[in-house]
């Protein structure tokens, strides 16, 4: 099974399709995976094949990993378009989530102000106030909504918690008022014997009615771009893609592709 797995708290930078250049902070173990979802789809690969051994980075940690890193990149030149929390598995988990984006805030601001920082969560732990007071500071909060059927959430996503359905995202989405990005995957393939396909009209229509509700400020679609740990998954091609989007835009929303 592939896997991509970041063996330290800040890599990159990176080029992100969807950021630019992206410099990197994992907020979770550098050996394996840890996470609350199961995406067949994770470029981490599932949650059963990625146990780890090693510790949560403490927040001092992280602070002077990122303040490290960008006073050496300062120094060469370089400048990161964003300071993106990804890594391996869902950053809110840790638990001094709040604390270390207090942090990355403000060694931005002094050594790199014009650096974006974004996170990318899969929207878990939105219920935590703490987490979602953080996620309302940050220049880029991009949640995930890759179906409005809870079989596609599971077959897709496979959340560890079974009370989490789309009526709950929802609302949890819909606290944000709009300071928000939602990000959703696009595919096709077959898990388990099953077919999946989030781009029917019922998927589609429903995703639409769902973002009148969310009022996003910006939306990303984007398809598989690797190999996944579910072999049987298929891309959605670029014309599709721009197809969809469109039926967003005509809604209003502003929705980058990437294919």
């Amino acid at each position: 099974m592939p896997t991509i797995l970041f063996d330290q708290i800040v890599f990159g930078p990176i080029h992100s399709r969807r950021l630019g250049v992206s410099l990197g902070v994992n907020l979770l173990p550098v050996d394996g995976k840890l996470c609350s979802f199961d995406c067949i789809y994770c470029e981490c690969g599932l949650n059963k094949e990625g146990r780890t051994r090693t510790k949560l980075p403490t927040r001092e940690a992280v602070r002077e990993a990122l303040e490290q890193k960008l006073s050496a990149m300062r120094e060469e030149g370089v400048r990161p378009d964003v300071i993106t929390f990804a890594g391996n598995g869902e950053p809110t988990m840790h638990p001094q989530f709040g604390q270390i984006i207090e942090d990355t805030i403000e060694v931005r601001n002094r050594i790199c102000p014009k650096a974006k920082i974004a996170v990318l969560s899969n929207s878990t732990m939105l219920h935590k106030q703490e987490v979602f007071d953080a996620l309302n500071k940050v220049d880029d909060n991009i949640l995930k909504l890759d179906s409005v059927l809870d079989k596609r959430i599971q077959q897709l996503n496979a959340p560890n918690s079974p009370s989490f359905t789309f009526e709950y995202l929802l609302e949890q989405l819909k606290r944000f008022k709009g300071n928000l990005i939602i990000q959703t995957m696009f595919l096709k393939g077959e898990v388990d014997g099953e077919k999946t396909d989030n781009t029917t009209e019922e998927e589609i229509s429903g995703w639409i009615e769902a973002l009148k509700v969310i009022s996003p400020k910006q939306v990303m679609i984007y398809t598989i771009d690797r190999e996944t740990p579910v072999h049987s998954l298929q891309k959605v091609n670029k014309e599709e893609l721009e197809r969809i989007a469109d039926r967003a835009r005509k809604e209003g929303f502003e929705v980058t592709v990437s294919a």
